[in-house]
Parts: C-alpha cells; sequence; structure tokens
C-alpha cells in the first residue's frame, strides 16, 4: 500500500510538471512580439509548401484527360508532370476573375529565369511610372517568394534589386553565379528564354488615387519568338496595368519536378471589371488583427483584383486607433497596448494596398457601436460622449453587446468625430467614398436621456451632422459618396440618395432591399447569409437569419 501511495504521488507529481511545461510553452507562443514583415517574407508565408515534393505526391504524374487532370501511378514511363503544371495547360482558362472580354491563352509554356525578366514603361505622368514600378518590385518579390518557399536554387530564386532600367543589381557572390550559368550551354538547355520583356503603357489618367469612376480595363498580349518572350499591356490608368500584372502573375507557376519557374507563352486578354466597388471588410474592434495579417489580407485581395478594403476599425468592443488628437479613446479603449494601430502603421498600410491597386475605406462606426473607448468625457470636462455604454440588460439597448451608442446633443461629440476624420483622409489620402457608419441604432438607449416626440429625427440629425463635420475635415468639400449602413432608419426620409450610399448587410429576401432600390440608392452589397466570411467559427447568436 505504501509502495502504490508512493507511485500515485509521482505519477501526480510528473502530471503537474507536463502541465507546467505545456502551459509554459504556450505562453511563450503567446507573448511572442508582432513584429512586420516584407511582402516577399509575407507571400512566402502564405504560399509555403516544402521544396521538395515527399511522400505520395512525388510518385504521381497528371495527364490532360478530357480537359481534366487525371492521376497516374508511378509506373508510368517518362518525365513526371505536376499537378499544378497539368492544371495549368489543360482545361478553361486559369484566370481569375475569369476576363470579361476576349481571351485567348495558349497551352504551350516557357521556362525561365527570374533575373532575366525586365520591365519598361510608358506613360506620361511620373506619379503614375513611380507607383507602377513599386508594383513590379512587388510582382518580383512574390515570385522570388515562391521560389524560396519551395527551396530553388539562388540562381532561380533571383536575390537582386530592380532597377529602373529593367535590369537586376546584384551582389557580387549572385553575380558570379549568374555569370558561370549566362554564358553556358547549361542555361540554354535548362531555359526557353533569355529575356523576358514586360512593356506597359498607360494612355490616359494621371491619377494614383482610385475613384468611382477609375478605368480599371487592360489589353494583355504575350508572345514568343526565338529565345525572347514579351508581354505588352495597354491600359488607361495606373489601376488596369496593375491588373495586368496580376493576370501575368496568374499565368506563372513553379514546376515542382523541373525546380523552374514556367509562363504560357502566348495569350491574349482583354479585361475590364463588371463591378466598380468591389470590397472586402475587416472588422478590427471585436478582434484584433496585427499589422501583418491586414497585410496578408491585402495580398490575397490583389490576386482576386478586388479593389477596396472596408476597415472597420472601431466598434463598441474596442477602440484600437491611436488618435493624435485624442489619444484618450484608445488608451481607454483598447483591449492592450500592443493591440493598437498608430499614424504609421495606418500610413503604411496605405502604401502597402495602394501599390497592389487597393483602396483603403476606413471607418468609426457612429453613433451607435460606440462604447469602449468614449467612456471619458466627464473626466476631462467634456460631458457623456457616449451612453448605455455597457448597458443590461443589452438586448434593450443595443443590436449586440457591449451597449454603447454616441450622445447626439453633446457637441465635443462632433468635435471629436471630426478631428478623427481629418486623422484618416490624411493618411490615406483622398477618398471619393467615404464610411460613418450609421448601423443598428437603438432608439430606447436615446429614449432615456431625451423627450424627442419621434426619436428618428435624433439619428437623422446625428448623421447629417457628421456629414457635415466630415465635409469641414475635408476641406470643405464632401466625398462624391458617404456610405452607411443599413439598418431600420436608412428608408426614413431624410439622407439624400445623391449624397449617400447603402451598404446592405441584412438577409439578401429583406424587404429593405428593394425599398432602398425603389427610392434610388445605390447600394454595396454584403448581405449577411452570402457574403459574411465568419460564419462557422463560433456563433453568439443561435436563431434569426443574422445568425450563422
Amino acid at each position: 500500500m505504501a509502495f502504490t501511495g508512493s507511485l500515485r504521488k509521482t505519477l501526480f507529481g510528473l502530471l503537474l510538471v507536463m502541465i507546467f511545461l505545456v502551459m509554459l510553452l504556450y505562453w511563450n507562443e503567446n507573448q511572442s512580439p508582432i513584429k512586420p514583415a516584407g511582402s516577399a517574407m509575407l507571400f512566402a508565408r502564405i504560399f509555403h509548401r516544402e521544396g521538395v515534393v515527399g511522400g505520395s505526391e512525388g510518385t504521381w504524374t497528371y495527364k490532360c484527360v478530357n480537359n481534366r487532370c487525371s492521376a497516374f501511378g508511378g509506373s508510368t514511363t517518362g518525365k513526371r508532370v505536376p499537378f499544378l503544371t497539368c492544371t495549368m495547360t489543360c482545361g478553361p482558362i486559369n484566370i481569375w476573375p475569369q476576363p470579361t472580354g476576349k481571351a485567348s491563352i495558349g497551352s504551350k509554356a516557357s521556362r525561365f529565369r527570374l533575373s532575366d525578366v525586365h520591365f519598361n514603361v510608358k506613360t506620361a505622368h511620373k506619379p503614375v511610372e513611380d507607383l507602377l514600378w513599386d508594383a513590379f518590385r512587388v510582382f518580383k518579390e512574390e515570385l522570388r517568394a515562391v521560389l524560396v518557399a519551395r527551396g530553388a536554387g539562388a540562381d532561380e530564386a533571383d536575390s537582386s534589386t530592380v532597377t529602373e532600367n529593367g535590369d537586376a543589381a546584384r551582389g557580387k557572390g549572385q553575380q558570379d553565379v549568374g555569370a558561370k550559368v549566362e554564358g553556358s550551354a547549361a542555361k540554354i538547355s535548362r531555359y526557353d528564354v533569355d529575356r523576358f520583356d514586360v512593356r506597359i503603357n498607360v494612355l490616359k489618367s494621371p491619377e494614383i488615387h482610385l475613384t468611382m469612376q477609375t478605368d480599371e480595363g487592360y489589353n494583355m498580349t504575350v508572345g514568343h519568338t526565338a529565345r525572347s518572350l514579351v508581354v505588352k499591356v495597354f491600359a488607361n490608368s495606373f489601376f488596369g496595368a496593375k491588373h495586368a500584372l496580376t493576370t501575368l502573375q496568374q499565368l506563372i507557376w513553379f514546376d515542382d519536378e523541373e525546380r523552374i519557374l514556367k509562363v504560357l507563352n502566348k495569350a491574349l486578354i482583354e479585361d475590364v471589371p463588371r463591378f466598380n466597388f468591389r470590397g472586402l471588410m475587416l472588422d478590427t474592434s471585436r478582434h484584433y488583427f496585427s499589422v501583418e495579417s491586414i497585410k496578408r489580407t491585402l495580398v490575397g485581395m490583389s490576386h482576386s483584383k478586388l479593389n477596396r478594403f472596408h476597415w472597420h476599425i472601431t466598434d463598441s468592443q474596442s477602440f484600437p486607433l491611436v488618435s493624435k488628437h485624442y489619444p484618450q479613446l484608445a488608451q481607454y479603449g483598447a483591449y492592450s497596448d500592443r493591440e493598437i494601430y498608430t499614424a504609421d502603421d495606418i500610413r503604411d498600410i496605405v502604401q502597402f494596398a495602394r501599390e497592389r491597386g487597393i483602396q483603403v475605406i476606413p471607418e468609426i462606426d457612429a453613433p451607435a457601436h460606440a462604447g469602449n473607448g468614449w467612456d471619458w468625457g466627464p473626466k476631462h470636462n467634456l460631458g457623456d460622449l457616449s451612453l448605455c455604454i455597457n448597458q443590461q440588460p443589452w438586448s434593450y439597448y443595443c443590436g449586440e453587446p457591449p451597449c454603447g451608442q454616441l450622445n447626439p446633443k453633446n457637441n465635443n461629440t462632433y468635435l471629436i468625430l471630426q478631428k478623427l476624420y481629418e486623422e484618416l483622409l490624411d493618411l490615406t489620402g483622398p477618398l471619393d467614398y467615404f464610411h460613418l457608419g450609421g448601423d443598428e441604432v437603438n432608439l430606447e438607449c436615446w429614449q432615456q436621456h431625451f423627450n424627442e416626440s419621434d426619436m428618428r429625427t435624433l439619428w437623422c440629425d446625428f448623421m447629417q451632422q457628421a456629414y457635415h463635420r466630415l465635409q469641414i475635415a475635408n476641406k470643405g468639400v464632401a466625398p462624391k459618396m458617404v456610405a452607411v449602413w443599413s439598418s431600420g432608419l436608412t428608408n426614413y426620409p431624410c439622407l439624400s440618395k445623391n449624397s449617400f450610399a447603402v451598404q446592405v448587410w441584412g438577409g439578401s429576401k429583406w424587404q429593405e432591399n428593394f425599398q432602398l432600390i425603389s427610392a434610388g440608392f445605390n447600394l454595396v452589397i454584403s448581405h449577411v447569409d452570402a457574403w459574411y466570411l465568419d460564419c462557422g467559427f463560433g456563433s453568439w447568436r443561435s436563431t434569426g437569419e443574422c445568425s450563422c
């Protein structure tokens, strides 16, 4: 019995030690500092695979059968064809989104070396030229990251930097490697081209800021003669030319059998987006996303040719934006002093997005969805900036917990919003589309404090005041289109259809959709039952059309 008791104590002690070690490892993992990463590293992390094909995949080869790739076991003779090489040369066009105009793409591929890719820009507008060189740098960085992630050799990975004559500036060690291959028969047998020229002509627009009227179309041809590959692009704006680079990148892949980059060497593509607003919204208040995570999202957007990053930066849960005029908002509202966005962070994200043809649209949701971060007014002699903060039962006073709704009769509330708008416009550059929020205003919250006979007029007055403050913040000129979220109040005769667009988030069959269309409003469609991407990752609301 004594021995059994001693054994139990020993096992119990070992269990405690194991629990402690697991907790320690978890703690260290979650306490690692958030560090920024370059676009090449981000791309490598997104598309990382082992450099050498292992396991069963390396024993399969693929053949195009009836426009589909079929797998065959290792007993087949001849050179192995990887799945990606098969899919790029078999079946329908592998471009996303599918081109809207003429599209003809050959099935023959050319092998090339990244350092042989050269870039030439013709445009009358220096800002457009500079931004296109940035876009080309991103193009090469992402291809280089694919090579690095797959363990390609130094020659294929091309550690050079891009210069404005289209050549590569190499380090001494890299130059030696390149020189050995350049003049040898090995290069001729390994690569199909000695020069890969990308020639871009931007014919019209001098703009580097996206607008609702921007022409994002492009025409692109790819041709292969002798040992030269030439890509010609004609576009009317930087954004059209950037989409052409994205399409070209979709014609390129890494062959994991030959360990080399390949490109489809014959193509004719005419393309223009069907919609001038192709957006994705990210909520960084309910759940904080690091700058690196946001950049990963932007990379994915650029490869799908999405052009508007709607940044829902604040909500009732947290206020991570650090304002230079009102730092108290983040001091009181951020989850922690690490889960914040500084002006430098926003400026970095905006530039990162612009190089990828994406406009950043920030949103400070108001008047509802504004609780934590707004509760410091009385301590600074500014009065109650927000009402019903964390009030219970929450279902009486807000659409979801925690509650909070800005005070429509405190002028300091509007002054703070004006300064926030000024800061955001300064960081993002000119915007012809701005989002004011306006979502899920709860009239019962305001009814506790005010005695208006029709509480809807308070919402109307608030939105008009916010619009006026935005106009002041934008140097006296309102953006051409200002968006609000749909709600039971957007049909109230208050907002002008010529100035306001409505972002519809409710169910696709809700009556408000048809009412807003009939009223002549421009709509941004983001129905919860079709376009929300968070469903399936937990549901705090189990019933109703908005449940997941």
